[in-house]
């Protein structure tokens, strides 16, 4: 069977509240007819385990999606290094730790691998997503589409996090400059 190049690995558990954002991000992604299938694979689990490593194979860039409560907008995209973390011997590991995994049993450099975090609220055991992590959600779902519709490392690097200026700020930006134009409407940022 024939690996495709792009891996969408989203997790968290559906049964937690907003922990189900990864997954839940993949459901609408896969349902999204801009997106080439023939060359994404998504996969989910309810964690990431050492296992994961080996699905990072043949892969020309993978892209993480998991719940976070420490976002400064509705999402961020952050690049990921290879790193022994204290996830590394536990059996729910970071994202860091699976490419530390692969390259320790590879004894290569995993691809090129981004987390696109969603911010979320509760995490309380049989809540559905809260109000705010729908509405992030939504967000963070556009961005991924933009992402998968054309993959670029030269873009997914240009949109990954950046102190000065996160990737949801700048993709905003850009959706809000582009409806702009569209309605011939003058916007001022602060």
């Amino acid at each position: 069977m024939m690996v495709k190049p792009i891996l969408v690995f989203g997790y968290g558990n559906p049964s937690r509240g907003d922990d189900a954002l990864g997954s839940e991000l993949l459901e609408s992604l896969k349902k999204n007819s801009v997106i080439r299938r023939d060359k994404i694979e998504f996969l989910t689990d309810f964690q990431l385990q050492i296992e994961h490593a080996l699905d990072l194979e043949k892969r020309h860039m993978v892209l993480f999606a998991d719940a976070s409560v420490s976002c400064n907008g509705p999402f961020e995209l952050h690049q990921l290094m290879p790193e022994h973390d204290l996830s590394y011997t536990t059996h729910a590991m970071s994202p860091a730790a699976v490419l530390q995994v692969y390259q320790s049993i590879k004894k290569e450099i995993p691809p090129p691998c981004f987390l696109l975090s969603i911010k979320a609220e509760q995490f309380e055991l049989g809540e559905d997503l809260s109000i705010g992590a729908k509405q992030n959600l939504q967000v963070a779902n556009d961005f991924a589409v933009q992402l998968l519709s054309n993959p670029s490392l030269n873009r997914w690097l240009e949109l990954s996090y950046n102190p000065r200026k996160s990737s949801c700020s700048r993709f905003l930006a850009q959706s809000l400059d582009s409806t702009a134009l569209r309605k011939n409407t003058r916007l001022t940022y602060g």
